[in-house]
């Protein structure tokens, strides 16, 4: 009986403009999320601090996707740091939640935790991610 052992099996390897279009999905999720805690999409969802932090978090996924389209063969590198920060930062999103500091809301519970799938998701995308 011939079994498949884990060296053999193929993993198909994604281009750059995957990885590229996963950060600048991110990155509209964040900005998105910035827009709704400086109050312009939801009033009563304003938070300064979720706002900025936000704000800073979609501008680093976007300068990676920048980056990774000037210098496709580092998409990868790019791509893995900048989820990484973001991946960091919400938690960091998560932990001022539960610790009573940060928006206190159904919705931004939930938003962390989808985002934290994402932002996972994107970091197995960009490690598959190879140029060429």
């Amino acid at each position: 009986m011939v079994s498949a052992r884990p060296d053999d099996v193929v993993r198909p390897v994604l281009r750059p403009a995957v990885a590229r279009t996963w950060l600048l999905a991110e990155a509209l999720a964040l900005g998105t999320a910035s827009a709704v805690h400086a109050g312009r999409l939801i009033p009563g969802f304003a938070h300064a601090q979720a706002r900025t932090a936000e704000a800073v978090i979609a501008l680093v996924l976007v300068g990676a996707a920048v980056a990774s389209w000037l210098r496709p063969a580092w998409t990868r590198w790019f791509a893995i740091r900048a989820q990484g920060f973001a991946l960091l930062g919400t938690l960091v999103g998560l932990f001022t939640i539960a610790i009573g500091i940060g928006p206190q809301t159904v919705p931004d519970v939930a938003y962390h935790l989808v985002l934290l799938a994402a932002l996972a998701a994107g970091l197995v995308v960009a490690v598959r991610c190879r140029a060429g």
